[in-house]
């Protein structure tokens, strides 16, 4: 089958170098190669996130998983966390409390733009937070909450920040010990641009120290106790990892560090503006609110008369694949990733491959508009 361009807003494409290191053979999960090699991306990947203090974990498991410990190993009974929330996944995170019992509220922003750091301050002045959690970029939403405003706010304050990153780190910026975060989550498919199947944290030594002030969780595989020995010596065992994964993860975070991190977040925000150029020249508008556009992806509202199923089967065949919208958006618009280890001939192609499907579909459009506009803002 030819293959297609994936623009979902994650699992991303998956660069020729990692699949040459999945497609190396199985390895022990104890043996030399295999302490090396996760030694290796734990230390990069703190490097990629600006922590020099603290510890990375790197587990067999979605980025729910992830979710799941950060909220599991610092919410203790008689603790309430502050969820703050832009759409579908940082409801999951109320979602996952509810299911643990743990003791939190839920501050909602309207889809399409992100809780502002003012309203955080005048809430945390009306109740007492142990936890405050944010969603970076919400991928159904396509907004990108402004983090550092958060973490000043939160600053002098006894409160454990908590972000979740799976759609922004590695390609958006995050820094862990200068802005005070104390835990950031996140998966390999996104920026990282590995196969999904890694639940990734790099957790603070203030985090640390709460959850060894716990004195048990509901939890036995997501308790960060338990794998702290192996993150620290990975020839020991506790559960197997996903060698294969790890393998490949660690040369995404090669690939990241290879490029630069501080060019990495360059390239995407040089990315996100040339897709949204093109797609603008052709008339498309953007769900997301101008100021919470997010440098990942983006969520696209459809011009009256493109049907979204027809369009998205259509866009498929001529080699793209987007994905739709979550919850209220359903229908309403398609949802392009643009983040990883993507390269502007992918761009091209993918706003060619657009043309053409919006033709198919009698859709009046200037021919080539979308990759002038693109080569306009690469300088091309």
């Amino acid at each position: 089958m030819r293959e297609k361009l994936l623009l979902i807003p994650g699992p991303s494409p998956v660069h020729p170098r990692i699949i040459s290191r999945l497609a190396l053979p199985t390895v022990s999960h104890v043996g030399q190669e295999m302490v090396e090699e996760s030694a290796a991306a734990l230390g990069n990947l703190k490097k990629i996130v600006f922590c020099e203090r603290g510890e990375a974990f790197i587990i067999a498991g979605a980025g729910t998983l992830a979710m799941e410990m950060a909220l599991l190993n610092t919410v203790d009974k008689g603790d309430r966390a502050l969820i703050l929330s832009q759409g579908f996944f940082g409801n999951r995170m109320a979602e996952i409390c509810r299911s643990f019992g743990l003791d939190h509220e839920l501050m909602e922003s309207k889809w399409g733009k992100a809780v502002l750091p003012e309203e955080l301050e005048k809430k945390l002045s009306s109740k007492r937070y142990s936890v405050v959690v944010s969603t970076h970029v919400d991928t159904s939403t396509g907004a990108c909450a402004p983090i550092r405003d958060y973490a000043e706010v939160l600053r002098d304050r006894d409160v454990l920040f908590i972000v979740d990153g799976v759609c922004a780190t590695g390609g958006i910026e995050e820094r862990m010990d200068d802005w005070g975060i104390d835990i950031i989550l996140t998966a390999a498919q996104k920026c990282f641009g590995a196969p999904p199947g890694l639940a990734i944290l790099v957790v603070s030594e203030r985090a640390m120290e709460k959850r060894k002030s716990i004195i048990s969780i509901p939890a036995y595989y997501s308790d960060l106790l338990r794998w702290l020995p192996i993150m620290k010596d990975p020839s020991k065992y506790f559960s197997t990892p996903c060698v294969n994964e790890i393998r490949g993860f660690c040369e995404s975070t090669l690939i990241v560090l290879e490029e630069g991190i501080e060019q990495r977040f360059i390239r995407h925000k040089r990315f996100a503006r040339a897709i949204r150029a093109g797609l603008a020249e052709l008339g498309f508008t953007f769900f997301t609110e101008t100021p919470f556009l997010a440098d990942t992806l983006s969520v696209i509202n459809y011009p009256q008369g493109i049907e979204d199923k027809r369009f998205r089967s259509l866009y498929y065949e001529n080699g793209v694949v987007v994905a739709g919208g979550l919850g209220e958006t359903a229908g309403k618009v398609f949802r392009m990733g643009h983040m990883g280890n993507l390269s502007s001939s992918q761009i091209h192609f993918a706003l060619v491959a657009l043309e053409k499907t919006l033709g198919s579909l009698g859709y009046k459009f200037e021919p080539g508009s979308s990759s002038r506009a693109v080569k306009a803002v690469l300088g091309e």
